[in-house]
Parts: C-alpha cells; sequence; structure tokens
C-alpha cells in the first residue's frame, strides 16, 4: 500500500562497498586503474597543509568555543543561509540554536563533522585532491593558516582558514569548475570561552543541527515497521545524523547486502562511502564523500507516494524518475524494487541528481571490474586513445 508522508519525518525534518600466479596480479592492477586512473599524476599534498587539516579535526574535539555559525549555498547568482549559534564543551558535544529557537546536538565523538574533517574525510580528500598550503590571512580578527584542495588540473576546489592559535577551522569554501564558491560555511563570530552554563540536553530523537525543510517521504507498506529518514540540519558542514542513529559496522553492513539492501561502497563523482548507520525506525542511513563534498542517501523500505511531492522538479532518465528539490540543501528522492532513496547533500543539485539516478546498484560482476580495469589500462597506455 502507499504511504502518506512520514509524520516522524517530518517533526524531525522540521528540528532537522582467489586467483593464484600471474593473473592475480593483472587483476590487482586492473582493480587500482578501475579506482581512480589519475591518481598516478596528481601531485603530491604538502605534509604540511595535510598537517593543519589532521590538527583541525582534532581540535573539533578538544577546543571549547561559542559563537555563531553560517551554511551558504549558492544556485546561478542565488544563495540561501542558515544560521545558528554554536556552543561546544570537550567530552559533552555541540549544541546548536537556530534564530526561530529549534536546538540541535552533534556529540563530541562527531564534532570533527561541524567544523572540519574526521580520518576517514581526509583520507578521501588526500586520494582526489592535492592538499597545499597558501598565505597566511587575517579572519574575524585572528590570523589562521589557509590551506587549499587542488583538483588533478589544477584548479581550486576547497579553501579552508584554520586558526593559527587554536586549530579550530573557522572558515571554508568549496569551489567549482569555474572558480565560483557553491558552499561556504564558518563563523561570523566566535571566543574561545564559554557561557557559565551550557545548552539543556536534547531531547529523545532530536537531530543534530536546526531546522530546514525536509522532503515529504513515504511509509512502509502495511505489515512492516515504518521507517522515515533523518532531515538534513543547519549545523554546518554536518551530515543528517539522528543521536539515536546506531553505527553500522562492515559486519552489520554485509549483512545488510545478502539480504538484498542497496549498501554501493561508490557512487559517481569519487564518492565513497565512510559512514553508515541505522536509524531507530530502521531507515539506513549512508554517509558518503570524496574529502570536500558530503552526501547522505537515506534507504528504507517501502513505496513512493508521489502525490506529496508536489512542487517537486520531475526529472526522467532512462525510464528512472527522480523528484528533486532546491533549499539551502539539495534533495533528490526516488524509489525502486520496493526501496525509497532519498538524498540530501550541500552540493549542488547535479551531485543529488546523479546519486538518486544511480541507486539502486549492484555490485558489477568480477569479470565485468576486470575488463573495465584492463580498458583504462590500455587506456593508460595510449594517451591519444
Amino acid at each position: 500500500m502507499t504511504g502518506t508522508p512520514s509524520t516522524a519525518c517530518h517533526r524531525r525534518g522540521r528540528r532537522r562497498i582467489l586467483i593464484a600466479g600471474g593473473l592475480a596480479g593483472a587483476v590487482a592492477l586492473a582493480w587500482g586503474l578501475s579506482g581512480d586512473p589519475g591518481a598516478a599524476r596528481r601531485a603530491r599534498s604538502d605534509p604540511g597543509a595535510v598537517g593543519l587539516l589532521r590538527s583541525a579535526a582534532d581540535a573539533a574535539r578538544r577546543v571549547p568555543y561559542q559563537g555563531r555559525r553560517f551554511l551558504t549555498t549558492w544556485k546561478g547568482g542565488r544563495s540561501a543561509t542558515s544560521r545558528v549559534t554554536a556552543v561546544h564543551t570537550p567530552g559533552d558535544g555541540v549544541r546548536y540554536t537556530s534564530a526561530a529557537g529549534s536546538e540541535g546536538y552533534l556529540p563530541d565523538a562527531s564534532a570533527g563533522d561541524a567544523t572540519a574533517f574526521t580520518k576517514r574525510t581526509l583520507d578521501l580528500l588526500t586520494r582526489n585532491y592535492t592538499v597545499v598550503r597558501k598565505r597566511d590571512a587575517s579572519i574575524l580578527g585572528r590570523r589562521a593558516c589557509v590551506v587549499e584542495a587542488r583538483r588533478q588540473d589544477g584548479t581550486i576546489a576547497g579553501r579552508f582558514w584554520l586558526d593559527a592559535e587554536t586549530g579550530l577551522m573557522l572558515h571554508r569554501e568549496l569551489i567549482d569548475a569555474t572558480g565560483h564558491p557553491v558552499v561556504t560555511s564558518g563563523f561570523t563570530e566566535i571566543s574561545f570561552t564559554l557561557p557559565a552554563q551550557g545548552g539543556a540536553a536534547p531531547r529523545p530523537g532530536r537531530t543534530r543541527g536546526s531546522s530546514v525543510d525536509a522532503p515529504a517521504v513515504t511509509e512502509a507498506p502495511a505489515g512492516t515497521e515504518p521507517e522515515s529518514p533523518t532531515s538534513a540540519n543547519a549545523a554546518p558542514n554536518s551530515s543528517a545524523t539522528s543521536i539515536l542513529e546506531v553505527p553500522l559496522d562492515a559486519r552489520a553492513l554485509d549483512g545488510l547486502k545478502r539480504r538484498g539492501w542497496p549498501v554501493p561502497d561508490r557512487m559517481p563523482g569519487h564518492l565513497t562511502l565512510y559512514d553508515a548507520r541505522r536509524e531507530a525506525g530502521g531507515a539506513v542511513h549512508l554517509s558518503y564523500s570524496d574529502g570536500l563534498a558530503s552526501v547522505s542517501v537515506f534507504v528504507q523500505r517501502g513505496t513512493l507516494d508521489t502525490g506529496a511531492l508536489t512542487g517537486w522538479k520531475k526529472a526522467v532518465r532512462h525510464g528512472r524518475t527522480v523528484f528533486c528539490r532546491e533549499s539551502l540543501r539539495r534533495w533528490a528522492v526516488a524509489a525502486a524494487d520496493g526501496y525509497v532513496y532519498t538524498v540530501v547533500t550541500d552540493a549542488p543539485q547535479s551531485t543529488a541528481e546523479a546519486v538518486a539516478f544511480e541507486l539502486p546498484r549492484h555490485p558489477d560482476p568480477f569479470w565485468t571490474r576486470l575488463a573495465r580495469g584492463a580498458r583504462r589500462l590500455a587506456s593508460a597506455a595510449d594517451p591519444f586513445n
């Protein structure tokens, strides 16, 4: 039975991947080339610049602060901005309050999501981009170390301002191939002291971050437990994760795959699965990143009530329909084979749509991967081909 938009989603949304001998060597080489054929040609990152970003990830958990943060995304010449007040207490976490008074919470173990990188996303950044140090600058009246992430062609893909004293990331930009920012986030003011009394603990079920518009999604068919994705939140740079989500390890992910759940390790644009969680309602939250852009994919059993998506843009490709909407964040919703997919990202709408059209993605057979790797190997050997 087709469901109606999930009430739980709206409540939270309004607050917020054995052969021996010579063949084995050929397989390994082909596999590596299929992953990222340009990696060997990419300029080497500056270890000092990488170290600064690593320190920023540590500072996000270690440094106490209170201040005002913003997230701005662009579409053409138009922008949308979210602003929150943020208070970080080491050992506790980050508590957010929006201008409307809605609250959010980010556990201290995940604080790096809010202002910097996690170890996994930093590894993805150095795999996909070249990281270099630039001349120091001043921001918010404080000296800042500036680090850039560059594409293989040398163009700038990201720029980061890190507080020289504490190491905390104060400002960051994601930049498109034309040189224009598509996402900026950071502090508009900051103090490295804490108020006498921290914010109140979040109520159970409250999502990380503050209010943002949620999409219309479905409930599971009758006879199954209802599932609904947690919405993205307005905490800059953080993924859309609920404090009630349970982390899934490799064994748990393998179990989901064996039961038919679509859990791809990679998505278009070098987006790689770096975190997976299970929501209290049963939906699976998959987090992907290339080191700069982050994409949340919520997978739940059910059917899509297309009648509830009035006002959403409808895109059709190869017989697949995706419903899209742009606000502060970009949304894409699709359904296939008894699953509903909700994609949420700060990145351009084209990223959300590309991921939605790719789902569900079943692992390629072994010989398909080998053939693809062999083709790329031949292409690398003949650059004029």
